[in-house]
């Protein structure tokens, strides 16, 4: 069976260097769908995405068209692909494109399909403090994550995971999956089940605005919130007219005034005080949150008791003015 694998970031070519190494015989990579290079670094150097250094290296066909063309479509034939495999390419495949791949395709997505269809699903789950997610291998379908369920496996949240975290977890177990679905379709033992007409939800794209921290919100909220949008767009505040990133934060359960906290005028945003255990202490609209890494703007991240060394006036402020 001839793969035409399609991705371009890091949790992508992590299943495509993982399909590499464990992919059984009758089955190859005939080649490689990514974005095109990028601009990076001072001086604008073109840099291929993830999964295309990751093509480069295993010496696979790499394609980076503009867009899915007829051009693009010509160079796809000539590769004699039988399936498309997806995870995180970005682009929608049209009629004409899947009618090249005789298998049609199939594409990792990490949520329990139909729910969290689009283009944040981890990011979604957390920020709903949602019990568990999961994985699904999906057909390729023309509208969105709407394709029939080829597997589904759980994967139960605990409360601290991060989108980062949770989308590796997705990749380190995406190729086995992947692997398991394609050999089900090669000896026809492959069952496709429709999706639920009820429960379908769609997550929007991620702006680097949506990472605001609004201190009005509880606590739960604002951690559920930094966690989701780590690593990316980041959450921020704004302190004395510098923006301000929160890489890392928990809800604080222990004795702020024990703390040493001033907790009268304790208003959403105000900095209490520092447990060095925990964090620096910030009140918001319900409990107290503990910032445990920082960074502000144009500085890079620091742990809570060394921010606070380069901030001597932080304490007593208050985010978010």
């Amino acid at each position: 069976m001839r793969i035409l694998y399609a991705g371009s970031p890091d949790i992508s070519a992590t299943v495509l260097n993982d399909l590499c190494d464990t992919l059984p015989a009758g089955f190859e990579i005939a080649g490689v769908l990514t974005n095109p290079p990028t601009a990076k670094g001072r001086h604008g150097d073109l840099t291929p995405t993830d999964v295309g250094q990751v093509a480069i290296n295993r010496g696979l066909t790499l394609l980076t068209p503009e867009t899915l063309k007829a051009e693009a479509r010509e160079a796809v034939a000539a590769l004699h692909p039988d399936i498309l495999v997806c995870f995180a390419y970005g682009r929608i495949f049209g009629p004409k494109f899947m009618e090249l791949f005789p298998l049609g395709g199939i594409n990792l997505h990490p949520s329990l399909l139909p729910k969290y269809r689009g283009c944040a699903p981890a990011q979604a789950a957390i920020l709903n403090r949602e019990a568990e997610t999961g994985i699904t291998i999906q057909k390729v379908a023309l509208e969105m994550d709407t394709g029939d369920i080829l597997l589904q496996t759980k994967l139960p949240l605990n409360g601290t995971e991060t989108a980062e975290s949770l989308l590796d977890t997705a990749a380190s177990q995406g190729a086995a999956l992947i692997v398991q679905v394609l050999q089900q379709i090669a000896d026809g033992s492959a069952t496709a089940t429709p999706q639920a007409a009820t429960g379908s939800s769609y997550c929007e794209m991620l702006k680097k605005e949506d990472g605001c921290i609004d201190w009005s919100r509880s606590a739960a909220d604002i951690d559920a919130q930094i966690r989701a949008f780590y690593s990316w767009p980041l959450c921020w505040t704004v302190n004395n007219g510098l923006q301000l990133r929160v890489h890392k934060a928990v809800i604080f359960t222990g004795d702020a005034a024990a703390c040493g906290a001033d907790l009268s005028d304790a208003i959403p945003g105000k900095v209490l005080g520092v447990s060095k255990k925990d964090g620096i202490l910030i009140q918001t609209g319900d409990g107290i949150l503990a910032l445990q890494t920082l960074q502000w703007q144009a500085k890079k991240a620091m742990s809570h008791m060394d921010f606070l060394n380069g901030s001597r006036n932080f304490i007593g402020s208050v985010c978010g003015r």
